[in-house]
């Protein structure tokens, strides 16, 4: 748009500098405060909406582009031994399974004779032995019980028995049931790719046929179900974690619970994230439950239940997103020696002995120190208040967090309502004390 004869512009009269004043003014006025919580505000605001960036486009892999340790050891080549024993074993485990035809070849008519004294030749032995592995498409097959009926001349009938079904006059074996689940859940085939399957090879099966089969063996593996989720809330140690899953006529995302023990790993479908899902899972259990920062688990990690024990993966990820500071470099290069700790245990076969704890505690207890160290530098301590609260600190709070590690977020938010502007009746008794 043009500008006008009266315009600002024209008269070079916009304004160019901050509405916020400077640190040394001495005066304090109610407009001041207000500036400066917007300040504030919009500044939490431009960080959170970086957070959000880098989320949805950033670099999400949490792979560090150098570091202190040494460069992994090449795998060292197996002996030709070890080599020779893994091969038998691959055999003799394929040889196993596998459906045996085995199908003459004779020789041709025109080569049986011998070409020099024109006699026929003899069978020497059971001949040479060639042998391929061929893959047979799959195929559904039709099984027809012809029950025995019979009768006495006084009336009375008897029949054999029927086959054993899955549910009331359903046509489909417990063997298509089973690899219905199998290919859902272990092997991740959805049910429509399924479907497209089985119209390939001629038998055409709907989805929701599928879905009561799915569902009535479901219905069928309850027990066994219900007999692992027992094994849960015995179990000393328990990993535990909650994913969101999008379901159908649920407007908000229902969560499915994963409980990992060292016996079993046992799944619990809740349609929220409350903590009541935790709570019927592991009662008033006691033992160590390995969860992150979610508070549903509050309820069961009370004084005399489980002792809630952190993540060493969550608590990286902390660090490794306030990278650029140079107080998380010794912790991450001492969670990398922890994780080649549990890397070499595994190789050698050595888990859970003296021999894998040693090294690790002692690892462990370097960590502690440097993350306790790491805790009282002002930089880093600043980084983690930014990214625990809302609002950006001032010097002051940051001078008590640094004497209180553990500030509260009530006290942050307690504090800024206390940066609020002041009230029209507050500015009018000022207005009016400086007329006086």
């Amino acid at each position: 748009m043009p500008c006008g004869r009266g315009s600002t512009i024209a008269a070079r009269r916009d304004q160019n500098f901050s509405l916020v004043p400077p640190d040394d003014d001495d005066h304090n006025c109610g407009w001041k405060a207000y500036a400066k919580a917007q300040d504030a505000k919009l500044a939490a605001m431009m960080a959170r909406l970086e957070e959000l960036e880098r989320r949805a486009a950033g670099h999400k892999s949490e792979k560090r582009k150098s570091s202190k340790l040494p460069p992994a050891a090449p795998p060292a080549k197996p002996s030709p031994e070890a080599t020779a024993t893994k091969r038998t074993a691959e055999a003799e485990l394929r040889n196993a399974h596998l459906d045996v035809e085995v199908t003459d070849l004779r020789v041709p008519d025109d080569a049986r004779r011998c070409p020099s004294c024109e006699r026929s030749l003899r069978p020497v032995g059971e001949g040479k032995v060639s042998s391929v592995i061929e893959y047979v498409r799959p195929h559904f097959r039709k099984r027809i019980f012809r029950r025995e009926t019979l009768s006495c001349r006084c009336g009375h009938m008897v029949t054999a028995p029927a086959p054993d079904r899955i549910g009331e006059k359903t046509r489909y074996a417990p063997s298509f049931v089973a690899h219905l689940v199998v290919s859902k859940c272990n092997d991740s085939i959805p049910q429509y790719r399924l479907e497209k399957s089985y119209r390939q090879i001629g038998i055409p099966i709907a989805r929701s046929t599928m879905c009561d089969l799915f569902h009535r063996a479901a219905d069928e593996l309850r027990p066994l179900y219900n007999a692992a989720l027992a094994l849960v809330p015995a179990s000393a140690d328990v990993h535990a974690d909650e994913t969101s899953i999008r379901q159908q006529d649920l407007e908000r995302r229902a969560y499915l619970w994963d409980f990992v023990t060292p016996e079993v790993i046992v799944y619990r479908y809740a349609p929220s994230r409350s903590g009541e899902t935790a709570k019927q899972v592991l009662g008033d259990s006691t033992g160590r439950l390995v969860v992150d920062q979610f508070t549903g688990y509050n309820a069961v990690t009370k004084p005399g239940k489980r002792l809630r024990a952190g993540c060493l993966a969550h608590a990286r990820r902390k660090l490794f997103e306030q990278r650029e500071h140079p107080e998380t470099r010794e912790a991450l290069d001492l969670i990398g020696s922890i994780y080649a700790v549990e890397n070499d245990a595994k190789v050698a076969g050595i888990v859970g002995t003296s021999e894998h704890l040693t090294p690790k505690d002692a690892i462990s207890t370097a960590l502690r120190r440097a993350l306790a160290m790491g805790a009282t530098s002002p930089s880093f301590l600043r980084a983690t208040l930014r990214s625990r609260s809302r609002h950006p600190q001032s010097p002051a709070q940051l001078s008590r967090a640094r004497a209180l590690p553990s500030i509260r977020h009530h006290r942050a938010r307690q504090q800024h309502r206390r940066s609020r502007p002041p009230s029209r009746r507050t500015r009018q008794k000022e207005f009016s004390l400086r007329r006086e």
